[in-house]
């Protein structure tokens, strides 16, 4: 064993809750004591100036060129490994500008961009028939994919308490089946706003099929904007978008919100949240979401009561949401050769890693999904949201 591999297995020492080997060169190392959970193999092994800088970052590139391979289960083996991500390296100083990165209009439209304008026709392939890319709601153990997507829809749709003729926002409103669903079964009028051109296209042309031309309006707009549709909303929604807004803005997307909700109006936010504030993993943002931020669910509460907005009801769907990335995981393996034919052998590597550690960072509680209903101050109207849901 030379200097480099020695060093290299003092650092994974740090990692020895759960036990597993770690081959390199031929030649198997354990790690932790007792029987070994998974095994790694390493090609190639990384620098440890790069482990130090960003351990996640470090590893993820490992795998995603090939030099780090997973014996069995890439899932199994990160929701035992990602319980430590407490002892991860990141140096914040030297990684300042992929952590906190610009958050006026330009880049953060770059930056959503990146993500989303990928192709529709990709997230075809791993996506259910709704499109929805927030987490799903399995109400029975054996619902399927599209069955949690249209149970989380139709919950949020209960939770705003609609009622005909009623106006809905949706703030980041994706591919649209949220906004369509609200139209169809509740008569109401939407609008939905998306920096996603891919998704904006796509959403007018389910808004053609459909014939509700006359019913729902889509926008490219940024939050920032949205007082200039010089519409007041009688119910606001937002799911999945508040992960992109990053934390200096907060109260000026909660402001924002409030300028176009009318007085006593329902408010619901869908968002990944955390326990507490930090700037996020580096290597999700140098590769999955440039510029994603995960508020915690205490700042979001603070900033909205500032504003007169009153919690009504707050829910937890985290290991729904692994749930759903693992659906989402299996259909994207289904069309592993596809994607790799668009793309390429790395970008597959990297996107699977992506589904795979983000189930294990809701599983260990790193990260938790919440949806939280306000009301525009006070509404004495308003119906109990837990019955209501039932």
């Amino acid at each position: 064993m030379n200097i480099r591999e020695r060093e290299f297995l003092r650092f994974l020492t740090r990692f020895d809750e759960h036990p597993f080997t770690v081959k390199i060169g031929g030649k198997r190392y354990k790690i932790g004591e007792g029987r070994p959970e998974f095994g790694v193999v390493f090609h190639r092994i990384p620098e440890l100036s790069k482990l130090l800088k960003s351990t996640s970052i470090a590893l993820g590139e490992a795998y995603m060129d090939g030099s780090l391979e997973i014996e069995g289960d890439l899932y199994r083996a990160l929701n035992r490994f990602m319980g430590q991500i407490g002892k991860f390296s990141t140096d914040r100083r030297a990684l300042k500008k992929l952590l906190f990165s610009s958050q006026d209009k330009k880049n953060q439209l770059k930056e959503v961009s990146s993500h989303y304008d990928i192709g529709n026709e990709f997230y075809r392939l791993w996506l259910d028939e709704t499109m929805s890319y927030s987490c799903g709601f399995f109400q029975h153990k054996e619902d399927s994919l599209y069955k949690a997507q249209c149970n989380k829809i139709d919950r949020i749709l209960r939770k705003l308490q609609l009622a005909p003729g009623m106006t809905l926002c949706d703030i980041g409103c994706g591919w649209g089946y949220l906004l369509m669903e609200a139209v169809k079964k509740y008569d109401v009028n939407g609008v939905g706003i998306t920096l996603s051109r891919e998704q904006k296209a796509g959403f007018e042309e389910e808004i053609r099929k459909a014939g509700l031309g006359g019913r729902i309006q889509v926008k490219l707009m940024d939050y920032r904007d949205i007082s200039g549709l010089n519409m007041q909303f009688d119910r606001v929604v937002s799911v999945g978008m508040l992960e992109h807004v990053g934390r200096e803005n907060y109260p000026l997307f909660l402001k924002n919100v409030k300028r176009v909700l009318k007085p006593g109006g329902i408010f619901l936010l869908h968002f990944i949240s955390a326990l507490k504030e930090y700037p996020g993993d580096p290597w999700i943002k140098k590769y999955i979401f440039p510029g994603g931020m995960i508020p915690s669910l205490r700042e979001i509460i603070h900033e909205a009561s500032e504003l007169r907005f009153y919690t009504i009801d707050v829910e937890s769907l985290r290991r729904h949401y692994t749930r759903t990335l693992l659906h989402w995981n299996k259909n994207f393996q289904n069309h592993r050769e596809l994607v790799e034919l668009r793309f390429d052998k790395k970008f597959v590597r990297m996107w699977e890693l992506y589904l795979c550690v983000c189930a294990a960072a809701f599983m260990n509680g790193i990260v938790d999904l919440h949806q939280v209903v306000f009301t525009n101050d006070v509404n004495n109207k308003i119906r109990n949201i837990n019955k209501y849901c039932k």
